[in-house]
Order: structure tokens, then sequence, then C-alpha cells
């Protein structure tokens, strides 16, 4: 999915928020190489087949959206047989990639041993990875989300260097650590000190809301490879924007149009509803999310309109009546 050598822009895993709905619709704008699958969880037992294609009803399809952005399958979890197990059932329902998370800062998930409570232990991260890519067929990519540590920054560089040794195709860094949470700063600066000394790809995560973020980014990090998601929620056509710039779409010199938000809620609802195996009744708290975050980091000033409605064709008229 990730070529060494070639630019890349990749659409963020969000848990609760880039599920496979919004995944078709961030891939109509032609801006994403590909996205990464909401975690799928694995405790106690391996995620069964059933699972898979409910959490990632891409792998349905040949692990595109409908639109066509292929969906790499991401997993997390802390026992290494289970994830190495639960990577394989992946592939043998589709998976073209593997993505291990160890940077969900979720209270919850860190109490039972996921996400980012594996930065604390550096050894643990190389045999989760290494569990994985033996796993799965040598064709299959396995890569990892980190941070740059539990509650300092300097574990970056053991991390990586783990799962790099373990294995990873490429490393994706959130710019902060877990005691951070989603708080600035932001310390581009490290990844692109990671980004010399690994070996292997790294994408540039964080705190990428404009496009002058993307190009600061760019010159403090070095890399070719970034991830986007609130950014790219909050301003659409941000997306194509950065992808302008990195060669991935014709770059062009004209203003963006007013965002049309109709138009953006109105495909989440379509989406929604062309996937079988979700509820539509629960797209409307899917587009308060989304129009909640574009009011708090983007332009978008009628949040207090639109946040009580009660269906989803209240708030489609909403918006229509205040465009």
């Amino acid at each position: 999915m990730l070529q060494p050598n070639v630019p890349a822009l990749i659409l963020a895993p969000m848990e609760g928020v880039t599920d496979a709905p919004m995944r078709a619709v961030q891939g109509e704008t032609g801006a994403f190489t590909f996205a990464v699958s909401e975690f799928l969880r694995v405790s106690q037992y391996v995620p069964s087949r059933t699972s898979f294609f409910r959490h990632v009803p891409e792998l349905q399809h040949g692990g595109r959206t409908p639109t066509g952005l292929p969906v790499q399958v991401q997993i997390l979890g802390g026992h290494a047989g289970r994830m190495g197990e639960t990577a394989a059932m992946a592939c043998a329902v589709g998976a073209a990639a593997v993505d291990i998370n160890f940077g969900c800062p979720a209270r919850t998930v860190n109490r039972h041993d996921g996400g980012a409570t594996l930065l604390k232990h550096p050894e643990r991260i190389r045999e989760i990875v290494r569990a994985v890519r033996d796993a799965v067929p040598p064709q299959i990519p396995v890569s990892a989300k980190v941070r740059l540590g539990w509650d300092c920054v300097d574990a970056i560089f053991e991390n990586a260097k783990m799962a790099a040794e373990g294995g990873a195709s490429w490393l994706t860094i959130h710019a902060r650590t877990r005691s951070q949470g989603y708080a600035p700063p932001v310390n581009w600066a490290l990844i692109g000190q990671v980004r010399e000394r690994l070996g292997i790809p790294v994408v540039a995560n964080g705190d990428i809301w404009s496009l002058d973020d993307f190009h600061r980014c760019r010159e403090m990090t070095g890399c070719i490879h970034f991830m986007m998601g609130r950014g790219v929620l909050a301003t659409p056509g941000l997306a194509r924007q950065v992808a302008g710039e990195l060669g991935l779409v014709r770059k062009t010199e004209e203003p963006e149009p007013p965002i049309d938000w109709l138009k953006q809620m109105q495909r989440l609802v379509d989406c929604t509803a062309g996937i079988d195996s979700l509820r539509v009744e629960g797209v409307l708290h899917r587009m308060k999310q989304w129009l909640q975050l574009a009011a708090r980091f983007g332009k978008f000033e009628r949040f207090d309109q639109v946040k009580r409605a009660r269906s989803t064709a209240e708030l489609l008229a909403l918006l229509g009546n205040v465009a």
C-alpha cells in the first residue's frame, strides 16, 4: 500500500468517527492513497470472520470502499500470539495490509493491555510486530502506529527501533505522548529525527489543520508520507490541497469554493444506507460528530442551529435552510 519513495496521504483511523461510511465519503475526494480502519480489538479470543466483515465491510468488496479507496485493517491488543492469529484471519478474509495500534490513548483500552500502554514496554512492541509479521504471507505489509511515548518523548527512539526490528514495513508516528492526549503542542521535529535513523518509511501524523501546517510539518520531518484525520474533516478540501502539494492530484491555484455542508451530510447518509451491516439510525450521531469537529476546528458556524436535530431529515433540512 505504501511505497518507500512515493508520496502518500493516508486517512487516519479515528475510533467512532472514520467508520466505513465516512471512509467512503472521504474516498470520493480522490486525495487519499488509502485509509486505515478503526481498530479491531483483540482480547481473549481471535475475532471471527463475521466480526471482520462487520467492522471492515470493505473486506467483502476487495478491501476497497464503494468509492474505490483501499482500506488497511488495523488490530489492537497485547497478546502476541492472538494478535498473530488475528492478523492471519484478517488476511484470510481479504486484508491486503495489517496495521498494529500502539497509540490509542483511551483509558479503557490502556487498562486492558492495548494501545499506548505498550509504549512502556519496547520489547513487547517488537514481540507483537514479529508475531504478526510471521503470521501473514510475506507479500502482506505489516505496519505500526505509535505515539512519541507514554509520558516521555525520548521513548520514541527505542519503540521505533523495536517496531522496525519486529519487521514493520513502515511506522506512523503521532507527534504527542499518551499523557498529552490531544493537547498541544505536537513535536514534529522528533518524527524527523526518527525518520533519519530508522531505515523504514515514517508517516507523520498530528495537528495538520491547514496547508501552512502541512508545509511546516513536511519541513520539520522531511517526510513524504502523511496521515490526516481531524483536519480533513474539519476543513473538507484540505485533503485535496495537501494531495496537490504531494503531486497526488493536479495542483490548483484557484481559491477553495465554500463548503457545501448539506452535500457532505447527504453523502454520509447515502453511504451509510449503502452498507448492509450498518444501522442507518446511527448516522445522525455521526453527522453531529462531524459538524462539531468542523465547528471546533474549522469554520462551520452553525452547529448550535443543527445540534438538536432529532432525525437526519431534520438536520439536512436545517442545513438547507441556513445555507
